[in-house]
Formats: structure tokens, C-alpha cells, sequence
């Protein structure tokens, strides 16, 4: 299944979910509240009932402002008459309408029964037994037959809200059915659900528009990352996309950059490796055949032999430093860093450069801060400094000069000299593995000494000075 597909499925699955749950409460909320209003006006009827027949006095009659009566009882149930001994004119079932209801509170579809203290409903009062029944619709008559009332009082029966008032004739009993409730409230539910399915609808053409769009970066940056699979660096292209998409598709690009630049390198490593290997081989193996073929004699024989020492010596000296190259790319064992002082360390360079300087007849000033640490492999960055110092005295006009100090946080050294300085076109390439200079030797050495400092944390750069000749800085973070 796609991607786009996979997460507008889900997106759909939570929406459902989401809005199902929604709806549910809703649901639940207005039938809450609905039954709450209901009951609050039935306690209002009620009170508003029973403290009427509380207050009247024998052989009054009272009317009951705002509580119609059934249309069959227009004449008679427009008072009540209250006498000693109770009700004589007929207790009619308020049955009224919320048009009807003008001065009191009364809902629709409410009931009224009225049972005296026996419990028995209406026909228990003598006088008003077959008007009452009269009076009565036939439904309701029957109704009144078949409910319990004391399960009406006790509240378990679910199919009624009940209100009960104590009155002096008796119990005062208003009921209204929970179905009229809930069929109001399942029409409004059904708008609601037709709502909630339109909305589920508009938000999942929605989601499937955005997610298309999101998506659609990730499908071309897919297929950059198949042209890296099959090795085609160079035409891998950038993938224009806003937020951590375009974060992403960026450092592909770039990676697809660095590995282009990697190959190009690494074939030229290749190229190179093999001819200044294939140079000393080829004199080795040329004096080597002519001393045993008889061709060289007498003193061309010891100059023979002087050539083939030598170049063994270079040979050996290019493969040491490819075998460290290699592994300081790809071991961790090999480095071995610890805090190491750096006049210390810049003191054994400048005795272990002496020789070479007295030969070349320079010198070397030299210049620390006192107390300057770095965390470095000792062993491996006296021999990345011996390389860049060794690199100047060959190029230098009459003077070395090592500055050690601390800078913005950082461990710079700087190593210059009064040569002519590096030409424009070797300088971007100066730290590739095989390139050399005037006067260098396997092309190797910068490259290990940028590969020692690298490990170290540091950094190892190359500029021409400002007054004329070369300037190396190594930058080394503060321990």
C-alpha cells in the first residue's frame, strides 16, 4: 500500500473515531439536559399545583391559572372545589400544551394523577368517581389502570419522569413519558450524525489533498535516493520541499555531493597510488636485472645498488603512510588521545627539525602561550607537526615561525614561513592524498597530518600569509 494511502487510511480511522466519540457525549449531553428541563418544569407545575390546593379553604373553588384541561372537560375543569372531606368536582389529567401554558411553567405531553392516602387513583373519592372517568380520555384511563404507582413513587420504573407533591386531598403524581424525550432528541441526533458524516467527508478530501502534496516530495527524493543506489552521484538533484522534508532532501543532496567528490578522489587515489608506486618498482627492477644480466659493471654496479636501496626506502616510506591513511579512516583503536602539552610538544618538533635546518641553513623561532593543553594523540600529532614543519623548511627563504596561543576558546597554532607561498592552483587541492608541491616527496604528508588533526577535533588549514609565503593553522578546541 503507498504512503499517501497508508495515512489517509489512518487519518480516516482517527477522524471516525474522533467524531464517533463526539457525537456519543453530544448525545448523551442533550439527553441530560433535556430530561433536566423536563423535570425542572414538572417541579415547577407541581409546586406551583400544590401550594394552591394547600391554600384554599372549604367550599372554595380555585381555579388554576395557566393549567388547562382536556377539551372534553372545557366545562367542568376550569376550578377545583375543595370541600372538608375533599375533591368534589372532578381532578381531570392536566394535559397541556406549551401554547396553552401562558402563566406557569408547564411541559409538554405532562400527566397528572391524583391518588388519595390509601393510593388508590381518583375513583376512590365518592363523589367524583364516574365524572372524573368521564372526564378521563380512554387512554389514559387505561394507563392510569395499569401502572404501579408505588413504582412510579419509587422511581423504577425508567419509562416515566416523575414529580410527587403531597397535597391535603392527598398525592399529587405528574408524568411525563422518557419516549417523547428521546424521539426529540434522536432527531436532533440524526442532524447531528448527518453533520458529522458531511464533515468526515470534507475533512478526508481534505487530508488526502495535503497529504498528496507532503507526499509528493518524498516520491522525488525517493528516486534521488535510487540514482545514489546505482552509484550516479553527479546527477542526483536537489528537491526543492518547505520543513524537515527540505532538511532531509538537503543533506541527500549534499551526501550525494560528497560521495561524488569521494569517488572522483578515490580514483584519483587510485591513479596516483599506482604510479608512484610503479616509479621506484620500475628502477629497482631495472638495476636489479641489469647487475644480474652482466651490464652493469665495476662502479655502475655500486651506483646500481645505491638506487635500488633508495627506492626501497621511498617504496617502504609510501606504503607506511597509505597503511596509516587507511587506518586512521578507518580504526578507532589506532588514536589514542590524552592531554598533551603543547610547548612540550612544540619544543621535540623544533629538536627533531635541528638537522634538516642546519642543512638548509634556516631557522625556527618559536613562540607558546604557557599552559596550553590539547587532547590529542601525542605520538600522531608530533607527526602531523613534524610533516607541515618539514613542509616549510623545504619552501621557506631564511625563517620558520611557530606561534602557539589561545583564541576565542580554540588552541591555535600557527606555522609560517618567508617563502613564496602556495601557487592559486595547487591550494584548493594542497591536503589531497598525492599531491605535491616543489620538492615534495610521496604527496602523502599533508593528508596525514589533516587526517591526525581531524581526529583530534581539530582543524587543519592552508592560506598564503599576508607579507608573502605559507601559513598552516591548526585550530584545536579547549579541554
Amino acid at each position: 500500500m503507498k504512503l499517501v494511502h497508508q495515512i489517509n487510511l489512518a487519518f480516516g480511522a482517527a477522524l471516525v473515531l474522533v467524531l464517533g466519540i463526539t457525537a456519543l457525549l453530544i448525545h448523551y449531553v442533550l439527553l441530560d439536559h433535556f430530561i433536566g428541563s423536563q423535570k425542572a418544569d414538572m417541579r415547577s407545575m407541581g409546586t406551583a399545583i400544590t401550594a394552591q390546593l394547600v391554600s384554599a379553604q372549604p367550599g372554595e373553588s380555585i381555579p388554576i391559572p395557566g393549567l388547562p384541561v382536556d377539551k372534553t372537560t372545557a366545562g367542568q375543569g376550569d376550578a377545583i372545589e375543595v370541600h372538608g372531606s375533599g375533591i368534589s368536582t372532578p381532578m381531570p389529567v392536566f394535559t397541556p400544551t406549551l401554547t396553552e401554558t401562558k402563566s406557569a411553567p408547564m411541559a409538554a405531553g405532562v400527566e397528572a394523577i391524583v391518588t388519595d392516602a390509601q393510593g388508590n387513583v381518583l375513583s376512590e373519592w365518592p363523589s367524583s368517581l364516574e365524572s372524573v372517568h368521564a372526564t378521563l380520555p380512554a387512554t389514559t384511563v387505561a394507563k392510569a389502570g395499569s401502572l404501579s404507582m408505588q413504582s412510579l413513587w419509587d422511581g423504577t420504573d425508567g419509562r416515566y419522569l416523575v414529580e410527587v407533591n403531597q397535597i391535603p386531598q392527598g398525592t399529587l403524581t405528574l408524568l411525563s413519558p422518557i419516549s417523547k424525550i428521546k424521539e426529540i432528541e434522536f432527531a436532533l441526533l440524526k442532524q447531528l450524525l448527518l453533520i458529522v458524516g458531511l464533515s468526515f467527508v470534507l475533512m478526508l478530501m481534505l487530508s488526502y489533498f495535503v497529504t498528496k502534496k507532503l507526499i509528493k516530495p518524498l516520491m522525488k527524493l525517493r528516486e534521488e535516493l535510487t540514482k545514489i543506489k546505482s552509484r550516479q552521484f553527479a546527477q542526483v538533484s536537489l528537491v526543492r520541499a518547505g520543513g524537515e522534508i527540505g532538511s532531509v532532501a538537503k543533506t541527500v543532496y549534499e551526501m550525494a555531493g560528497e560521495l561524488n567528490r569521494f569517488n572522483r578522489v578515490q580514483k584519483h587515489f587510485f591513479q596516483n597510488a599506482s604510479h608512484e608506486l610503479k616509479s621506484p618498482l620500475m628502477s629497482i627492477a631495472g638495476y636489479a636485472e641489469g647487475i644480474r644480466d652482466g651490464i652493469f659493471e665495476g662502479e655502475s654496479v655500486r651506483k646500481g645498488l645505491d638506487i635500488i636501496v633508495r627506492e626501497s626506502g621511498r617504496l617502504k616510506k609510501i606504503v607506511t603512510e597509505m597503511t596509516l591513511l587507511a587506518k586512521l579512516d578507518s580504526e578507532e583503536d589506532i588514536y589514542k588521545p590524552a592531554p598533551v602539552p603543547l610547548k612540550e610538544l612544540l619544543t621535540e618538533t623544533a629538536e627533531r627539525v635541528n638537522p634538516m635546518l642546519v642543512k638548509h641553513e634556516k631557522s625556527l623561532h618559536l613562540a607558546c602561550d604557557a599552559g596550553l593543553i590539547v587532547y590529542a594523540d601525542r605520538d600522531k600529532l608530533l607527526q602531523a607537526l613534524l610533516n607541515v614543519v618539514a613542509n616549510a623548511i623545504r619552501h621557506a627563504g631564511a625563517q620558520i615561525r611557530i606561534e602557539a596561543t589561545l583564541a576565542k576558546g580554540q588552541v591555535v597554532m600557527t606555522i609560517t614561513d618567508d617563502g613564496e607561498g602556495i601557487t592559486e592552483e595547487l591550494l584548493p587541492n594542497l591536503f589531497h592524498r598525492f599531491v605535491k608541491g616543489k620538492g615534495g616527496e610521496t604527496g602523502l604528508g599533508l593528508a596525514i597530518s589533516r587526517a591526525i588533526v581531524e581526529r583530534s577535533g581539530g582543524k587543519l588549514s592552508a592560506a598564503n600569509g599576508r607579507e608573502g609565503g605559507a601559513e598552516f593553522r591548526f585550530a584545536f578546541p579547549q579541554p
